[in-house]
């Protein structure tokens, strides 16, 4: 690597230098390439520990096993996973600029981190739904929204987005009509990237991010209506006034979780869609802190949780505390019924 004071100047290096077609490899100066590790690396750790904290009391406490805290807890595990299975391997290849596990792994990494991502804006799409029956059609609730219902919805949401997922990556769909472009001029060694036509670009950004961005919105916009109009017009009694404002509240609380999501997301999703239009011309340096700021938003979901959910962190004291693993401590009641 060649520098010039604080610049970085392209180098030669290469990822395999005794392969043929191996990609260019870019190095951060030493201090850089600490720091970044250091912050990437604690990025991850966050991530885990703090998908961990929601994930263990709503599996331990029995209080907290209804359909809501189910989806929220399909949607703790698939950011724990990103965290473990995602972020490690990005932050290696981010930094290294070169993948060094094989084209196997290369599949199979970028198939769960797509996988993954579906999955959690399938779960927000299928909370909102939840709350509009909790808040708008409250007597439906309990006979629509069952916890059989939705483990079964969860099941679907994970088999479904794996098996579309990784049929895509693996069969190679996403560069229909254009591999003699992708192999002359996009693919080398060293690389792991999803290659996508203009047609793909498009149909995933449509399918998978605006409709049901735009669906989530659209509900949550009708539910706040909603309450707003029952809120003025229906004289509810004392205990009537507190479950509305107590489903108000988890309401309000998953509505900020959609919108941290998609407000992390969208520059992403929008660079990644406009790429192929203009020949593929994004600096690869801006497309690696577009996806970046995506992770943080798994990382960031269990601080709203604990600001929000009282029951978290009650949950998190007995957890810290050991008290979890005292007898019949299933049975604690975090919050009042």
């Amino acid at each position: 690597i060649l520098l010039k004071g604080a610049d970085i100047v392209e180098n030669i290096l290469l990822c395999f230098e005794s392969v043929n077609g191996s990609c260019k490899m870019s190095i951060f100066p030493p201090t850089i390439r600490v720091l970044l590790y250091l912050l990437l690396g604690s990025m991850s750790v966050l991530t885990v520990c703090g998908n961990l904290l929601v994930i263990i009391p709503i599996i331990h406490f029995k209080q907290l096993h209804t359909p809501t805290n189910y989806l929220i807890l399909s949607l703790a595990v698939s950011d724990l996973l990103l965290g473990v299975l995602v972020m490690l391997p990005r932050m290696v290849y981010s930094l290294e600029s070169c993948w060094y596990f094989g084209d196997l792994l290369c599949k199979i990494y970028t198939s769960t981190d797509i996988m993954l991502s579906n999955i959690s804006i399938l779960n927000l799409c299928f909370i909102s739904f939840d709350r509009y029956y909790a808040v708008c059609r409250p007597l439906l609730y309990r006979t629509k929204i069952t916890v059989h219902f939705v483990l079964i919805m969860m099941l679907v949401i994970w088999t479904g987005s794996a098996i579309v997922v990784f049929g895509i990556v693996f069969l190679e769909l996403s560069t229909l009509g254009m591999e003699d472009f992708y192999y002359k001029n996009v693919a080398c060694e060293g690389q792991c990237i999803l290659f996508q036509n203009k047609a793909s670009s498009t149909v995933s950004l449509v399918l998978s991010f605006y409709i049901p961005g735009v669906g989530m919105l659209s509900i949550y916009l009708k539910i706040f209506l909603i309450a707003q109009r029952q809120a003025r017009s229906i004289q509810r009694t004392t205990n009537q006034n507190s479950v509305g404002k107590s489903q108000m509240k988890a309401t309000k609380t998953l509505a900020i979780i959609m919108g941290v999501f998609l407000s992390f997301w969208t520059p992403f999703f929008i660079i990644n869609s406009i790429d192929p239009f203009i020949s593929y011309s994004t600096p690869p340096v801006l497309f690696e802190t577009l996806i970046w700021i995506g992770y943080l938003n798994s990382t960031i979901n269990p601080m709203v949780y604990a600001f929000f959910y009282s029951w978290f962190r009650r949950a998190f004291r007995i957890i810290i505390s050991g008290k979890i693993f005292q007898p019949d401590s299933s049975e604690i009641q975090l919050f009042s019924e």
